[in-house]
């Protein structure tokens, strides 16, 4: 006879969240594997700044021992991070927290390259800010940047320039509370990516981004800015992105000349 009073099996001594459900399908609760939750939670500290840009993270030794669970789990949850441009391991001195100051990654999402060279030896852009003022969203950048319509958005062109040639023109929206204080003087006058600013100053790291491109032809402005005739062919590339936990925090849309220039991606 099987006393009903027994005990149930014990959860997995290594899991922080053994039996709780992370995702409702509709039908059945679903479970992450325990790796996945680490990788959250690893997240969670990431977001609220525990860690900042550039600083190195607790040891995987020193993790497993927080959150109660083995060196691999943590091992796996890092190395995902890791593939996820997230975080960075550098050998003999630990594992950092990605940012976009570094110049590997500088360029990370922009994949116009020249068609002779590299990007390295083309040397860095000359930036120039056409506009930048602050305005009310419109319902189509609202609902591109998860606002409500009428909501303060900050909005910015600029203009690069490679080897003093204009090559792409973009119109840039973020949204306003994040973003306050930010202004065309401030853009301009930082030596770097507008997303270690970012970073740097106002605690938003943009962590992935989606891309849409079409062909297009440039209007009388647009022509006027890039140096071409309005009959020239353009790349249109709309950019949404974001930082952690797919919060959008950018939207941008960039005119890119593809006569010297070419759009390159690489696919794994």
């Amino acid at each position: 006879m099987v006393n009903s009073s027994s005990s149930a099996a014990a959860p997995d001594a290594e899991s922080p969240a053994a039996a709780a459900p992370v995702a409702w399908s509709g039908q059945a609760p679903a479970f992450s594997p325990l790796y996945q939750q680490i990788k959250s939670l690893i997240l969670q500290s990431l977001q609220q700044g525990e860690w900042k840009p550039g600083e190195v993270i607790p040891s995987e030794f020193d993790l497993a021992a927080r959150y109660k669970v083995s060196q691999g789990t943590v091992r796996k949850a890092i190395d995902e991070l890791a593939a996820d441009h997230l975080l960075v391991r550098r050998q003999g001195r630990g594992t950092f927290v990605a940012t976009h100051a570094e110049q590997h990654v500088q360029y990370r999402f922009l994949r116009l390259q020249p068609d002779n060279g590299t990007v390295d030896s083309e040397g860095p852009a000359q930036r120039d800010f056409v506009d930048c003022k602050r305005q009310r969203a419109s319902a189509e950048v609202a609902r591109l940047l998860g606002l409500r319509s009428g909501d303060p958005v900050l909005q910015a062109r600029r203009l690069l320039r490679f080897a003093s040639v204009p090559t792409i023109l973009e119109d840039i929206w973020l949204p306003g509370g994040p973003f306050k204080g930010l202004t065309a003087e401030r853009l301009s006058h930082h030596d770097g990516p507008m997303y270690a600013l970012f970073e740097a100053e106002f605690g938003v790291r943009m962590v992935r981004a989606d891309e849409k491109l079409r062909a297009v032809l440039p209007d009388a402005a647009q022509a006027r800015l890039l140096d071409i005739a309005p009959a020239t062919p353009l790349l249109s590339v709309e950019r949404i992105a974001y930082t952690y936990h797919d919060v959008p925090m950018e939207l941008r849309r960039g005119l890119y000349r593809t006569d010297t220039h070419h759009y390159r991606n690489q696919l794994s």
